[in-house]
């Protein structure tokens, strides 16, 4: 269990482990059904570090990271990561998938 709100947990492992242009947590647990829960987030990243990257690699290094907040409270993390210039060409942060009701109990798992 963590010992913080997960959304400083999440702030601080990202800009401990890599250089950070830009950081968005966005606690989207209210959307979800979950007003009172730390379970469902959006993170909006930009760094050097994914500069060359697959989105793949991104989002292995982001999970990595993450890991015991993964384990934990957080059911649903949506990832966009960015390059500083993929970022600086960007209009718009695509919106966060619908919850399919994993927390909200329908599929007993969490």
């Amino acid at each position: 269990m963590l010992d913080q709100p997960t959304a400083d947990y999440i702030e601080q492992q990202l800009k401990a482990a890599l250089p950070i242009v830009h950081l968005d947590v966005i606690n989207e647990s209210h959307l979800h059904g979950t007003p009172t829960d730390d379970s469902h987030f959006k993170l909006v990243i930009v760094s050097e570090a994914f500069a060359g990257q697959r989105l793949l690699q991104r989002h292995r290094t982001i999970n990595k990271l993450l890991s015991e907040a993964l384990a934990g409270p957080v059911h649903a993390l949506a990832l966009h990561t960015y390059s500083p210039e993929e970022w600086q060409n960007l209009h718009d942060v695509p919106e966060s998938p619908a919850c399919r009701g994993g927390s909200q109990g329908t599929s007993g798992e969490r």
